[in-house]
């Protein structure tokens, strides 16, 4: 029995069994690589050089043809001895190797080889004869040039050079070496296709996130959005500010179950749900159940995908939200939501709680009711909606973190950038599990000088009565110049709700960025935008007020209907 060869087998496996320990710790392509190389020189090596391709670190797709010439950037280097050799290519810079060259010949044949002193020299000599007496100085004698392919693509070049120790490489060193590589190459890979699916990810959040820069004229808008550091990636936190008719606006924050490009994909279905959902204005409570509707077919859906999620089971699909509406000229937030935390208020008179908002179940239970909960909001208050990668942290409980929170909010003229980085300050830890999403809004008012409301009564000659008040008010708002147009859009208006409505019929003009009308009556009877023929008297007021308007639709109330229009003002036109 052949011992020596039993050391040997022994030996390849003891170093196998480290390098499973030590490459790979983490998905960063650069680390992996020097790992690698770190590995290589504590065994067998005394120089090592790893070379990724160019395309594989910029995430393109990568050239299979082993026959083009191939950009590599050096991503790794060590050796034995500080600054022994000295290195051809820097760090981060660029190299091409010709077909001629050892390494050259291994990228042909897709596998690694053996080279002398002799073949090393000549290739030096040729492509850089400056570090030729370097080489020379310091005996490079041996060779493995080793191709890193995992998948049936080549990713990168592993090189190992012997100086110090006199023994050349022989054929165990080449396999031990090629079975390395083959392992390094598949670590690599997996980190280029997490580090495409990160990206892609948070592409996709960030593209369903609301602009920083958003503006709403019931609130002042402040917000953040930071992915955890943990390995899982980006997860399924989001919120947005929705404009509604009559001024109001829908805050929104969820959290779905997961991370990953299908927490992303169904962050984007409820997002875009949600947007859908709050153009019908329909009540926090009742659009929650919608939702909860929506994730409960998401999650029958999700077997269908077959071999791609086999360990899929129902109810993995799920998600929290909290949905509120804020109304600026009552002043006054209706809330509700499912399994997310309860959002902050601070008051201008310095006074801050957590908002008793009545809990309901997270999304994706189904048949469960929510409710909603209503409260007074005095103009310059401060609301904090968030994920609860915000308070939960294994450093503390979520009571004290909701203290801590309380605390970042006690002062509410603060500007709100700044209050969003003392919140995030004080209540992140320095490695994050989770994502954290975090809106802040301050509340703002439209006083009684804005907004009025006249109550008509049911008879045809009120409709002239109804434009003879609209000209008095533009008059005192000094907007003459829309007289015309809001006339028009009024008397169609009234005129629907006098022939389809009950009473009673409010008519309510609102001055804001735009100019809104809006007539109430107490008929849930909704209005359908219809195209007439030319014989017929009737049916083109809707079709008037659409073209004249910048956006028109109804929404229900608890006491009838409303139908409402916005009408652009010019520049010169004062909105406050």
């Amino acid at each position: 029995m052949d011992t020596t060869e039993q050391f040997r087998a022994r030996q390849r496996l003891a170093v196998l069994t480290e390098a499973g320990l030590r490459i790979g710790t983490t998905l960063d392509l650069s680390r992996t690589a020097d790992e690698l190389a770190a590995v290589s020189t504590d065994h067998f090596a005394d120089f090592a050089v790893v070379d990724l391709l160019d395309s594989v670190l910029r995430d393109e797709e990568t050239v299979a043809d082993p026959h083009s010439l191939l950009v590599f950037r050096r991503t790794a280097q060590r050796s034995v001895l500080p600054g022994c050799p000295e290195s051809v290519v820097p760090l981060g810079g660029t190299y091409t190797y010709p077909e001629d060259s050892p390494p050259g010949h291994a990228l042909a044949a897709g596998r690694g080889a053996l080279h002398r002193a002799k073949d090393i020299l000549q290739w030096w000599e040729t492509s850089s004869p400056e570090r030729t007496g370097s080489l020379r100085t310091y005996g490079i004698h041996s060779l493995m040039a080793v191709p890193l392919r995992a998948r049936g693509v080549t990713l990168g070049l592993a090189l190992f050079f012997r100086h110090r120790n006199p023994a050349p490489f022989e054929e165990d060193d080449l396999l031990l070496a090629e079975e390395l590589g083959a392992r390094a190459a598949v670590l690599v890979d997996n980190a280029r296709r997490y580090g495409r699916e990160h990206a892609t990810a948070l592409a996709l959040q960030r593209s369903i996130l609301p602009h920083p820069a958003l503006h709403h004229p019931a609130v002042e808008i402040a917000s953040r959005y930071l992915p955890s550091h943990a390995g899982a990636g980006v997860g399924g936190d989001w919120f947005d500010v929705i404009p509604l008719s009559g001024a109001r606006v829908a805050l929104v924050v969820g959290d779905v179950v997961g991370h990953g490009i299908r927490a992303s994909a169904t962050m984007g279905r409820l997002s875009t749900a949600v947007r859908t959902l709050a153009d019908v204005d329909l009540a926090p409570d009742e659009l929650l159940t919608h939702l909860d509707d929506l994730v409960l077919r998401l999650d029958r859906k999700e077997p269908a995908d077959g071999a791609d999620h086999p360990g899929h089971s129902p109810g993995e699909v799920g998600a929290s939200c909290l949905y509120a509406v804020y109304d600026p000229v009552s002043r006054r937030c209706a809330m509700a939501r499912a399994g997310h935390p309860q959002p902050a208020l601070a008051t201008p008179d310095g006074e801050v709680r957590l908002l008793d908002v009545p809990a309901g179940p997270p999304l994706g239970l189904g048949g469960l009711p929510f409710e909603v909960g209503e409260f007074d909001l005095p103009e310059g208050s401060v609301l904090a909606l968030y994920t609860d990668g915000l308070i939960e942290s294994p450093a503390r409980d979520a009571d004290e973190a909701c203290d801590l929170l309380c605390a970042a909010l006690a002062d509410p003229p603060r500007p709100l950038e700044e209050t969003c980085e003392r919140v995030l300050r004080d209540l992140l830890p320095e490695a994050r599990t989770d994502d954290v999403a975090l809106l802040l809004t301050r509340t703002r008012a439209l006083g009684a000088d804005r907004v009025v409301t006249w109550e008509l009564p049911a008879e045809p000659s009120v409709v002239a009565l109804a434009r003879e008040l609209v000209c008095e008010r533009l008059a005192a708002w000094h907007l003459e110049e829309a007289a015309f147009v809001t006339e028009l859009v009024v008397s169609e208006l009234v005129t629907n709700a006098l022939r389809y409505g009950s009473p009673p019929v409010h008519l309510r003009l609102i001055r804001d960025t735009a100019l809104i009308c809006e007539i109430s009556d107490a008929s849930s009877t909704a209005p359908h935008l219809r195209r007439a023929r030319l014989s017929d008297e009737g049916g083109r007021g809707l079709l008037i007020v659409a073209q004249l308007s910048e956006r028109w639709g109804s929404r229900h109330t608890r006491s009838g209907k409303t139908i409402w229009a916005e009408l652009a003002l010019t520049p010169n036109e004062p909105t406050a």
